[in-house]
């Protein structure tokens, strides 16, 4: 349920940024991914162990989501879904108290289908996202 609720969520986050026209400027799939990308460390403060790890987890996607900003959006929409994918693997890889049993899954459905997205979106003439800054 948490992994619909959380597709649901992206749609619906995406969409908002499509009406409201703040998706016009390319910082905002960008900053998406970087809001994506803090969440574990959020937990990781609130469950006192596994900062540093996720610290640095947290600043890969974050390159990624400058460097796809800088000069292809392709790199944020790969971030993203590459973040979908990670949060299957996150509790084998990292000891983590603080995230929620429902989140892997619910982070998961937002990734993968917030990175669908905007590869959809990119291959669409008439998005207006394809020029570098």
């Amino acid at each position: 349920m948490a992994f619909f609720i959380g597709i649901a969520l992206a749609l619906a986050v995406l969409l908002f940024g499509r009406l409201s026209g703040f998706d016009r400027d390319r910082a905002f799939y960008s900053t998406v991914t970087v809001v994506v990308a803090h969440y574990y460390v959020l937990f990781a403060v609130m469950g006192g162990e596994g900062l540093l790890p996720e610290i640095a987890v947290m600043a890969l996607f974050v390159a990624a989501a400058v460097a796809g900003f800088k000069t292809s959006l392709w790199l944020v929409a790969a971030a993203l879904a590459g973040h979908g994918a990670f949060d299957f693997v996150h509790a084998q890889l990292i000891i983590n108290p603080g995230v929620p049993v429902y989140w892997p899954s619910f982070c998961a459905g937002f990734d993968v289908m917030a990175g669908a997205c905007v590869a959809w979106l990119l291959l669409r003439p008439d998005a207006n996202l394809r020029a570098a800054v």
